[in-house]
């Protein structure tokens, strides 16, 4: 860590990230800032990250948001049974620090514990081609394989 410069944060993907409320850093993935920056006209970045941090924080405690499962984009982190997935599709797939390992049905009528942060479910509905993949290997990979 440097003092006074910046959090060295690395997460298992780019959904993973977005949900922890977090954009994309400004020196390692210079390409991916500029473009998630230009998602947020005429804010710079510590604007950006006091609007990511009061969406993610409330005081000390996660803040967590409401949502139809049907208006999450793919990407949404959601909690289930107090466990993390992430929206794919028709599925939602099950997060573990070491990958997705499990899946399940998304609910077609359902409200969903939305963890990551309103602006940042708004920015995934967005056409962003990031150069970080969106999500984990594992996401795609055969059940069982």
């Amino acid at each position: 860590m440097q003092p006074g410069r910046y959090t060295e944060l690395f997460f298992l993907d780019e959904a993973t990230a977005l949900a922890a409320g977090h954009r994309p850093c400004a020196e390692c993935r210079r390409a991916d800032y500029v473009h998630f920056m230009r998602l947020w006209p005429g804010r710079g970045a510590d604007d950006v990250d006091a609007v990511l941090h009061d969406e993610r924080l409330d005081g000390r405690r996660r803040r967590r948001h409401e949502a139809e499962y049907a208006e999450l984009p793919d990407g949404s982190f959601v909690l289930v049974d107090g466990e993390p997935f992430v929206v794919v599709g028709d599925e939602l797939l099950r997060w573990t620090a070491a990958g997705y390992d499990a899946r399940r049905p998304r609910p077609v009528r359902a409200r969903a514990t939305v963890l990551t942060p309103p602006s940042l479910v708004a920015l995934l509905r967005t056409d962003r081609d990031a150069l970080v993949p969106l999500l984990h290997r594992s996401a795609t990979a055969t059940p069982g394989s």
